[in-house]
């Protein structure tokens, strides 16, 4: 005897070898054995074989009219053999009966299953409800597939055309779009990004990378709402002509400086911030879109600036204008250098000139300084603030060393990328240079001594700090809403206060210091922070956030131009340095590549062959060709020497204290490489 039977959902059949009561033990064609109760069995026969049965029953259920089955089933509950008698004609034999099952059980439109090979017949208005749907699913299938074979021929269909940022970074996968180029992709064996440059939904690598963080930091776009202009306050205006350093593509100048020499023979310096803190008051308009944004975003060539263009213009420090301004002023005894009083002002400021390095590194050398030699705008005020930068840095060297730090190593080389017309232009420049030093060091006193203002007066403020504890806090700079030192500084206490135009928490800083300087031992009880302000905590957790998210994707476009650099050049035999492990960096440009298997000293110069790189996955293929196991890189083994106490990631980013400058020339604006601790 044999059986055909319901398992698991499946119908199957099989030969009967023993029977025990309601239990039979069957045979299966592929010779497995199973336990089949009697309650799933739907048809007993002799004959056929269960193999020609099953055979026989597939090909029947094809050729079976199902809307004619559904139309003579009526409207009660049947079994298959009786509505079989009546389709039929005549009791159907073991194969038909199956045949029947097989057809009815794929037909759940037109058939509800009700039992063990008992079903009934579905209302006419279900039928047509899942008929229209049928059909509907087949036109989408058919959309879909016209939309595949566009993507093949290398075509864009028109209906992804709005949605390519969706469908790329956060993508619908029900919808028909997603699954054309899901498919699309599967067929050619390729990804969506390299799909969709292929059929020109990006122009470029570059595209890709910009609109994947546009997609998800500036999902509106990154204009700016139309936004009343702040009404400044009237304010005195300082007796200086103050000048300012910066790269030649800076446009948010910050910061500049004055030098005043007094009748008992004192020197009178300014340090002079652009305030927008004046004009923009807490929770107004301008200040929701720069909480929004955090900071100002750089890369190469570019960058989104977090204030809209038109307010920048009313506080950045531009050449000829009168503009306002938080001034630190430093009076200082030059026969030791020593700072005898420091006074804050909110005022207005003249500004002579926008001096810039990319005109003056190469005149205003340390030599030259020591010398008197070159002509060059401000001379005397350079010469003089030279002479303070150094005592400055020498004074925080010696408080770096009481933390228990080695001393900085400023002879590390930067980079600088300038794009124009999609053509990069990388340059090396060595930390440590006289303008540089004068930016940071009078830039780290500023914040330094602001930051003791606002503890002082008791009010909150938002402070960058470094050390104490253990091993991790030695070497982590975290925020905090109070004062503490900043041990990789050598200061006391560190308040990032001189970019209010380009970064949040300078102008949070800014608001809380005016409001010391205005109302003094009573300034914690007017300040826009009070003291354990929750909503001081809220910005900083979102800073942090904003910037580190920033600082990826200035990463991220500072390694695609350097790829667009090897490809301008040609490059397929470059020097590199050995940074660590097998982590190797070009000498040329700020590459850093994993070359796998490298095992040498840190700083051993190498000559390597660049196989291969991808703009758009941004890896690189290399192999060593050369090793100068003699030689090791001046500017590489000095910095390694710091990586003892950190990797080289931290010692750029958190370690070393440099000037505000370089905030500027890399990127157009800012360089990744650049140390937040300085960055202005």
């Amino acid at each position: 005897m044999n059986l055909f039977f319901e398992e698991s959902g499946d119908f199957k059949v099989g030969a009967v070898l023993t029977q025990q009561g309601e239990a039979f033990q069957v045979e299966i064609p592929s010779g497995k054995r199973t336990k089949v109760r009697a309650r799933d069995v739907l048809l007993q026969f002799d004959s056929p074989s269960p193999v020609e049965l099953m055979a026989k029953a597939s090909a029947l259920s094809g050729d079976v009219d199902i809307s004619f089955l559904w139309e003579v089933a009526g409207e009660e509950e049947f079994g298959v053999a009786e509505l079989g008698a009546e389709y039929f004609g005549h009791p159907p034999k073991p194969e038909e009966a199956a045949g029947l099952l097989l057809a009815i059980a794929a037909s759940p439109i037109y058939f509800h299953k009700k039992g063990k090979g008992r079903y009934k017949a579905a209302p006419a208005v279900t039928v047509q409800a899942a008929l229209a749907g049928l059909e509907k699913k087949k036109q989408l299938a058919q959309v879909q597939a016209a939309q595949v074979e566009e993507l093949k021929s290398g075509k864009l269909p028109t209906s992804m055309a709005s949605i390519v940022r969706q469908l790329l970074f956060k993508p619908d996968k029900n919808s028909i779009e997603y699954k054309a180029m899901d498919a699309a992709c599967a067929e050619l064996q390729t990804t969506p990004a390299r799909l969709m440059l292929s059929v020109g939904a990006l122009d470029s690598p570059k595209a890709l990378h910009s609109h994947r963080f546009l997609y998800e930091h500036f999902p509106k776009g990154t204009g700016f709402p139309v936004l009343e202009q702040p009404a400044i306050p009237l304010l005195p205006q300082a007796d200086v002509q103050a000048f300012s350093i910066d790269d030649v593509t800076t446009t948010e100048i910050d910061d500049a400086f004055s030098v005043s020499r007094m009748s008992d023979g004192k020197v009178r310096i300014g340090i002079h911030i652009a305030a927008p803190g004046l004009g923009i008051t807490r929770d107004d308009a301008i200040d929701v879109v720069a909480r929004a944004r955090m900071s100002t975003v750089y890369m190469p060539g570019n960058k989104i600036t977090m204030l809209p263009d038109s307010l920048v213009d009313i506080f950045t420090l531009a050449e000829g204008g009168v503009r306002p301004a938080l001034s630190l002023y430093a009076t200082l005894d030059t026969s030791d250098w020593s700072v005898v009083a420091t006074e804050t002002l909110a005022e207005t400021v003249p500004v002579a000139t926008n001096l810039r390095h990319n005109d003056l590194d190469e005149i205003v050398t340390e030599e030259n300084l020591t010398t008197g030699s070159g002509d060059y705008p401000h001379k005397q005020e350079i010469e003089l603030l030279w002479q303070w930068a150094q005592v400055l840095e020498r004074g925080r060297m010696a408080k770096r060393e009481s933390f228990g730090l080695r001393p900085e190593q400023n002879n590390r080389v930067d980079f600088n990328f300038y794009v124009e017309d999609d053509i990069v232009t990388i340059t090396r420049r060595k930390r440590g240079a006289p303008l540089d030093k004068i930016v940071a060091e009078l830039m780290i006193f500023a914040n330094s001594s602001w930051g003791r203002l606002m503890h002082e007066h008791g009010v909150p403020g938002i402070y960058r700090t470094q050390g104490g504890g253990g091993w991790a806090n030695r070497m982590q700079v975290r925020m905090l809403t109070h004062a503490a030192p900043h041990q990789g500084l050598g200061v006391d206490q560190y308040a990032w206060s001189t970019s209010p135009l380009r970064r949040y928490t300078d102008l949070v800083n800014q608001w809380q210091i005016i409001a010391c300087v205005k109302h003094g031992v009573t300034a914690p009880l007017v300040a826009p922070f009070k003291p354990k302000d929750a909503d001081l905590f809220a910005i900083v957790s979102a800073f942090d956030s904003a910037y580190a998210a920033y600082a990826e994707f200035q990463s991220t476009m500072e390694r695609y131009w350097c790829l667009r650099w090897l490809e301008q050049h040609s490059a397929r035999h470059v020097d590199a340095v050995l940074l660590k492990d097998d982590v190797l960096r070009l000498v040329d440009i700020p590459l850093i590549i994993a070359v796998p298997g490298t095992r040498h000293p840190r700083g051993t110069q190498l000559k390597i062959e660049l196989i291969s790189w991808d703009e758009i996955d941004l890896s690189v293929q290399a192999r060593v060709l050369e090793v100068n196991t003699s030689a090791v890189a001046l500017d590489e083994s000095m910095e390694l020497e710091e990586a003892d106490i950190a990797d080289e990631a931290e010692t750029v980013a958190e370690k070393t204290a440099q000037d505000e400058s370089y905030s500027e020339g890399s990127s157009n604006e800012e360089p990744a490489a650049a140390p937040p601790e300085a960055a202005s």
